[in-house]
């Protein structure tokens, strides 16, 4: 008999891992809370770095979808110093396809397809060890038994108490996101010193990263060290109180550089929160995780990529194991777990140089990781 699959959440983990399945000829229903695709803002922009991202893409047969949406020339990055002075510049070469940056609407759509999404679906709590199968409960009430539960549900995952107590902690560094649109037309200054894809400005404990997404939109995150209730006291739809308490943090910087911040409309803050570098847990039939929801690291890059590929490879394992699926998923867990401390490992490290006390140990870091 067929073994019925969930898995808990619609974003590059869960759908990856549904799309490569389902390429298989073997079903998945995909729960997500949300009431549908356009609920909720999707997002930024992502980069898919060619061994992790587009692997998992070409698994899924989708990585020719993803070279007609993706932007190779979103790869470019511009360093500033904080009186406005261009530290670094560098362009992709022509063809130069290491990690083309694609919005996560985008990719979302594409790894849709004919998937069975069922939308408007919280979950509250995954209970292992029932007579047939693994209990998923609802916020409605209602519950449901899968063979197998993929939580692929995040930072807040419902289905990681099945299997671990561990939950995430502050990593002392808090940002705070703004937008904005139509910033060739509105801002044409600031569209040229954004260039085509990153701009980053770093300082003592702080930096403003702006990122380019598609129709001229522009995701800016200010990024400090403070403590996690830094200024609890102010109400976050108060757009003014937010932004004038952000800038000061940014007072002598050059007047362009603050105005990536300053010219934005409304402001979300994110205090950045990760796993213990080497999370892992005792193996219970019928339940794993995935992505954020096993490892979660500083947003360096490597998350979505790694997710996305931790969902192609169980599918692969999944469908090479029809008789077995239990040990399939034993032997994805330890490769997992092996290849994220890898990664936790470096991006906890990388953070620790971008918002650090001596802005020159980001520098050097690009310097380390950007191709010659």
């Amino acid at each position: 008999m067929r073994q019925r699959i969930a898995a808990i959440g619609s974003g590059p983990a869960g759908l990856t891992f549904a799309r490569v399945l389902h390429r298989h000829g073997h079903p998945v229903t995909v729960l997500e809370r949300d009431a549908g695709p356009a609920a909720r803002p999707p997002g930024g922009t992502l980069d898919l770095h060619e061994g992790l991202g587009q692997r998992a893409l070409a698994k899924a047969g989708l990585l020719a979808g993803f070279e007609a949406l993706s932007r190779p020339e979103g790869q470019a990055m511009r360093i500033l110093d904080t009186d406005g002075t261009v530290l670094r510049d560098w362009r992709p070469r022509p063809h130069e396809r290491a990690n083309p940056e694609i919005d996560r609407g985008d990719l979302r759509d594409l790894l849709l397809g004919p998937l069975d999404v069922r939308w408007g679906q919280e979950v509250t709590r995954v209970v292992p060890g029932a007579r047939d199968g693994v209990r998923v409960h609802f916020a409605d009430g209602h519950q449901e038994t899968f063979d197998l539960v993929v939580g692929a549900d995040g930072a807040r995952s419902r289905t990681r108490p099945a299997l671990s107590p561990v939950t995430p902690h502050y990593t002392g560094v808090t940002a705070v996101e703004t937008s904005l649109d139509d910033v060739d037309t509105r801002h044409p200054a600031l569209a040229r010193l954004i260039g085509d894809g990153s701009l980053a400005v770093y300082g003592a404990n702080r930096a403003l990263v702006a990122q380019r997404n598609s129709g001229g939109h522009v995701k800016v995150y200010a990024q400090f060290r403070a403590p996690l209730d830094w200024r609890a006291e102010l109400d976050p739809a108060d757009a003014e109180a937010v932004r004038s308490a952000v800038l000061r943090l940014f007072d002598g910087w050059a007047a362009p550089v603050r105005d990536l911040f300053r010219l934005g409309t409304t402001y979300v803050r994110r205090p950045l929160h990760v796993l213990p570098v080497s999370h892992t847990w005792t193996h219970v039939p019928g339940i794993t995780l995935l992505g954020d929801a096993a490892h979660l690291m500083p947003p360096l890059g490597a998350g979505a990529n790694l997710a996305m590929l931790e969902g192609a490879e169980l599918a692969e394992a999944l469908a090479a194991a029809p008789d077995d699926p239990d040990a399939a998923v034993r032997a994805f867990e330890e490769r997992m777990w092996a290849r994220a401390t890898r990664w936790a490992t470096m991006t906890a490290a990388g953070l620790e140089r971008l918002v650090s006390p001596d802005p020159r140990a980001a520098l050097a870091l690009f310097d380390e990781v950007q191709p010659g």
